[in-house]
This record gives structure tokens, C-alpha cells and sequence, in this order.
């Protein structure tokens, strides 16, 4: 087997990449599709900045990130720094601040790569790219529902129809565990997560028939939501559980047909979230397009948002119409290519004489070349 030498310029560090033609030009174009149906929908973007100081960056929301930060020191203020790994905590830091007296709900929206020590579940890359919606102020299932409904539009309009809303809310059964041993909350929230009856069964104590009555009432929100419901659970775990029926009939008011699936015993993602959380996936594939939740914002102020993965999304989704490349011969007037641009073509004018147009516009990566000041198809020419 053949390895790249340790020395090679192209070698990059685990879970880093170069995204190359045309995937770059389809990741910007559905970028641009993604926060076209963001600003629609009336949420303003912003824009952070790649690093902060750390005091900063780890506060309130931002604590759940430390262990997925890369700092170091910035050598201007000999102060520690550290490159974002979610641009959530950024957005609650800027609308706590800078936007604290903006009339609520606020509705932001947000592009940007994050860089995290380590890939997380289906995400292996370290480098991402986050598309996301933050609505800060209000406290309320329409609001979470507003969240669902608008990421999907966004992922239809990308041509993604199979597409499944994974529900989880991690403080429900975290209520339940309040008189656990502490030290036993871990292993027994990785059963939970593995979905473990045996060893839930074992650690579970008096909780186990609730536990096990949570793990059955997973799947399919339509199914999932009634079971849940029959549950006698105590009385901070059934407002949970009333909060995710609202959610799933908010959401169903305005697209019964999206998929909605309860997995109520799940603990993925940050640990910031404080309600609802929802994770995105591509029916059929183990693809993870984007995840989210409720959290506080600053301190104490209800917000709620998600994040798209664009580089994912962009591997799955139908592959966007790019321009077609026009190969133009050496001297075309610049007004002739003008009038090519305006009909939506690339136009990639040779810089020396090309004997034949069509041998260069292959070699170039043309689709279509001008023959006897026609355009011509590439491919219908090596017919």
C-alpha cells in the first residue's frame, strides 16, 4: 500500500481537508440556498469572529466547549485565546451584549467554520462548516417548532426530501436521576444511550420501570408522543414530556409530513441544552445534516436554534446547476464574452492560440467550446 510521505505539501492534519473543484463551488451555492430561506424567514445574520479570549468564548453556553477548544496565546494582549468550536455560545455572547435591548424574540442567523479537537459521532471532521438560526427570548413550543419547520425548508429547497427530525430532551430522564450516586449517572446514561435494558434493568434502582418505559417510548413521533404521555411520570418530567407533544403538534400544524421521530432516553450533543433537542438526519443514509436545541442565552434568557452542516449536506444533496464553462479562443473580444456571461455561462478564455478548440476546451474542463462562432457541446463532439 502506498502512504503519503510525512513530509508531503498535500498532507494534512487528521480531520482536515481541502475541498476542491467543483465541491467547493457547490458547498458556497448551498450555503447561499441555506441562508436565502434563513433570511426569509426574518432571521438577521451576523457574523463572529474565528477566536476570542477564552473568558469569553467558555462563558455560559460556551462552558460545554472547553474540552473541544484549541487555545493558545495570542501574542498582541498575552492573553489565552481560543479558536471557536460552535458558534452557538458566540451568538448567545453577542445577542447578551451587543443585542441585549433589540426587541425579542431576536431572530439571528449565522455561516462560519469551527475547528474542534476532536470529530464528533457521524461528524468526523474538525473542521466545519456551521449554516445555523438562533430565536432568543421566548420560551415556547411554536418557537421550537419554528426552528424545525424552517431548517427543513431549507434542506428541501436543497432537493433533500428524506430527511428525519430526531427529538430528544436530556434533562427529562437527568430529572429523574437527581437522587442517583453521581458517580453511577454516567455509566448509567451510557446504557440509556445504547439502549442497554439488561444493564439499565441492573443500575436503573427505583427509577428502572420508568427507564424502561421512556426506552419503549421511542421512535416515530406518532406513536412515541401517546406513549410518552401515558407515562406516570413525576411532575417536572411531564411538563418535559407535554412540551415535546406541543412541539410535535406545532410542527405538524404546518408540515404533517415531515418526519418526526422521539428518542427520549438519547444524550447526544453539547451539554449546554436545557430542553428540546433536535438532530437532522438523511433518511437511509448515516448522515448527521445538523443538530440543536434549547439553551439559556446568557444567563438566564430562553433561546432555542440549530445548526446545518453544509459539507455534508452537500455530499447527499442533488447536485446544484453550476455554470457551464465556455472554452473562448485566444483574442475573443471582451464584449463577446460579456454576452456569453449573460447567458450564464463560465467563461474561460485561452491566454495563447489553441489549434484546436476542442482538445483545449477538454483539457480545460470546459463543457462547451464555440465552433464556427456556435456554441458546441463537449460531449455531443466526442459522440
Amino acid at each position: 500500500m502506498n502512504e503519503t510521505p510525512l513530509n508531503h505539501p498535500a498532507l494534512l492534519p487528521v480531520g482536515l481537508r481541502d475541498v476542491l473543484p467543483p465541491e467547493a463551488e457547490l458547498e458556497a451555492k448551498s450555503v447561499e440556498t441555506i441562508m436565502e430561506c434563513f433570511a426569509a424567514h426574518g432571521y438577521q445574520r451576523v457574523s463572529t469572529p474565528l477566536l476570542e479570549f477564552e473568558e469569553s468564548l467558555f462563558a455560559a453556553a460556551g462552558t460545554a466547549t472547553i474540552e473541544q477548544t484549541f487555545r493558545l496565546m495570542d501574542p498582541e494582549s498575552q492573553r489565552m485565546i481560543g479558536v471557536r468550536a460552535d458558534i452557538t455560545p458566540q451568538i448567545g455572547r453577542v445577542a447578551s451584549t451587543r443585542l441585549a435591548h433589540a426587541p425579542r424574540p431576536l431572530r439571528l442567523a449565522y455561516f462560519g467554520q469551527c475547528l474542534r479537537v476532536r470529530g464528533m459521532d457521524l461528524q468526523t471532521n474538525r473542521q466545519i462548516a456551521q449554516a445555523g438560526i438562533e430565536l432568543i427570548g421566548y420560551d415556547t413550543a411554536e418557537a421550537d417548532a419554528e426552528i424545525i419547520l424552517t431548517a427543513a425548508e431549507a434542506l428541501i429547497a436543497l432537493g433533500l426530501r428524506s430527511i428525519s427530525f430526531d427529538l430528544t430532551f436530556p434533562r427529562l430522564v437527568l430529572n429523574l436521576l437527581n437522587d442517583f450516586d453521581a458517580a453511577a449517572i454516567p455509566t448509567l446514561t451510557h446504557a440509556l444511550d445504547r439502549k442497554d435494558r439488561a444493564a439499565i434493568a441492573g443500575i436503573g434502582g427505583g427509577n428502572t420501570k420508568l427507564l424502561l418505559q421512556l426506552l419503549e417510548a421511542c421512535g416515530p413521533a406518532d406513536r412515541a408522543v401517546p406513549a410518552l404521555l401515558a407515562i406516570d411520570l413525576p411532575d417536572a418530567a411531564k411538563a418535559h414530556a407535554v412540551r415535546i407533544a406541543d412541539t410535535v403538534a406545532a410542527v405538524g400544524k404546518t408540515n404533517p409530513a415531515l418526519a418526526l421521530t422521539a428518542d427520549l432516553v438519547e444524550f447526544r450533543g453539547y451539554k449546554y441544552h436545557t430542553g428540546i433537542c433536535v438532530t437532522v438526519f438523511a433518511t437511509g443514509r448515516q448522515a448527521e445534516l445538523g443538530r440543536g436545541g434549547r439553551y439559556l442565552c446568557g444567563e438566564s434568557e430562553p433561546a432555542t436554534g440549530i445548526s446545518l452542516y453544509p459539507d455534508t449536506i452537500v455530499r447527499l444533496a442533488p447536485a446544484a446547476s453550476l455554470r457551464p464553462r465556455l472554452f473562448l479562443q485566444h483574442g475573443t473580444p471582451p464584449e463577446i464574452a460579456r454576452s456569453y456571461r449573460a447567458q450564464n455561462f463560465a467563461t474561460v478564455i485561452g491566454l495563447a492560440p489553441a489549434t484546436n478548440p476542442l482538445d483545449e476546451a477538454l483539457r480545460l474542463g470546459c463543457s462547451h467550446f464555440l465552433n464556427n462562432n456556435k456554441i458546441a457541446s463537449v460531449a455531443e463532439e466526442l459522440k
